[in-house]
């Protein structure tokens, strides 16, 4: 039955009227901009803590078995007395860059050779040395174990330093 003009509603006929109290939002704007502020610098902080540690050495103090590097690549293409392994993919920016910059280090010492792997082709290899970022650089010693470990592009002082210690170790 339609209703007639000057009947008045009430609030059965109307099926999303509100019996509860006002609308009143859950989070202010203040509340909602402090929440911004909280999460920006807790992305800062971690991204330095990460720009931090980004091309730093870590020295492996013992080898562990399963961290050489001899079956990675022909025991021709690894230096008589010092390797620097380049674990990169084909779409690393910062690669190209330290590819140039092992080369340079490379032939500025005889007997050090630089390796790189793509694990684009190698992917079991990323697993097995725990490769999280590319460029990776590992500093192999005549052994082909371990010694210095890079994640992101090698910080220059830091690499002649590691690869100086590894040198002057060899020659003893």
């Amino acid at each position: 039955m339609p209703k007639q003009a000057g009947t008045p509603v009430t609030r059965g006929h109307l099926p999303h009227a509100r019996t509860s109290a006002p609308y009143r939002p859950t989070m202010t704007v203040l509340l909602a901009v402090a929440a911004l502020a909280a999460v920006l610098a807790l992305a800062t902080v971690l991204g330095l803590v990460l720009r931090a540690r980004t091309g730093r050495a870590h020295h492996r103090n013992a080898a562990r078995p399963d961290q050489t590097v001899a079956d990675i690549a022909p025991p021709e293409a690894f230096g008589p007395r010092a390797t620097l392994v380049q674990f990169s993919t084909p779409t690393c920016a910062r690669c190209p860059a330290t590819r140039r910059q092992l080369d340079v280090l490379a032939t500025q010492h005889p007997g050090v050779a630089r390796l790189e792997i793509d694990l684009a082709d190698r992917p079991d290899l990323a697993a097995r040395f725990n490769v999280l970022q590319t460029p990776t650089v590992l500093l192999v010693d005549a052994d082909h174990a371990i010694r210095t470990r890079f994640g992101g592009p090698p910080r220059p002082p830091e690499l002649a330093a590691a690869l100086a210690t590894v040198l002057t170790q060899e020659s003893r």
